[in-house]
């Protein structure tokens, strides 16, 4: 996968990692586990990323991707999105609370939550997870003071992810769902409507269903 992508964008990942990646961490990681193992496991990955490194392709790779229900779910999403943009600001992006644990997730649980989202990547078109990607990165690099992105790149991500999720058979979809749902508590979705306005977040979410079944009706 790694060897599938430009070593420039490779790079840009590590080095913006690097970035955030306070230097401490690698000696407390190294401190809880057997000193050789992990020195034996880091001289064997870089022998790996060697490899990887001498297999990168040169050019980036050209776009073969199916859009089921492309022009449905785009006027979908641009309805979504116009109604449910109040909501968004209403949030405060900036707290600590993203930073926290799911309350009451059963450690055991959210490793099967993360493998059923990972199934679901793997089964979408080919290029559709890339475009949705494109469309967060091009929605980070708008987002203002409050930690909003502009309306115009809300819409894009939620039309991506739609266009994604109905590349998909609805099984994996549910799937997904099932596994989120076990693990978030349902204080949470309530804790999140009491610190906005009540008419946004029931709009928002009335209009989200709506989006729902026209993704539903493209879906595999």
């Amino acid at each position: 996968m790694f060897a599938s992508v430009l070593e420039s964008m490779v790079m840009d990942v590590y080095s913006s990692v690097k970035a955030i990646t306070d230097p401490s961490v690698h000696s407390y990681v190294k401190s809880l586990v057997n000193g050789p193992d992990i020195e034996a496991a880091y001289v064997a990955w870089l022998e790996f990323r060697d490899v990887v490194n001498a297999n990168q392709v040169a050019t980036a790779a050209a776009s073969f991707a199916s859009t089921p229900g492309t022009a449905t779910i785009g006027e979908a999403t641009k309805k979504h999105s116009a109604e449910s943009y109040p909501f968004l600001n209403d949030v405060d992006w900036l707290s600590s609370i993203y930073l926290k644990l799911l309350p009451g997730a059963a450690v055991g649980k959210t490793p099967e939550a993360v493998d059923k989202a990972t199934v679901m990547g793997s089964a979408m078109d080919r290029d559709l997870p890339k475009a949705a990607a494109e469309a967060h990165h091009k929605a980070s690099c708008s987002i203002d003071a409050k930690g909003v992105t502009s309306a115009a790149d809300y819409e894009a991500v939620n039309a991506a992810l739609g266009r994604a999720v109905a590349s998909v058979p609805k099984s994996i979809v549910m799937d997904v769902y099932d596994a989120l749902a076990g693990i978030v508590d349902s204080s949470i979705p309530n804790n999140i409507c009491s610190s906005v306005d009540p008419l946004n977040a029931n709009a928002t979410a009335k209009i989200f269903y709506d989006l729902k079944v026209v993704v539903q009706a493209s879906l595999q």
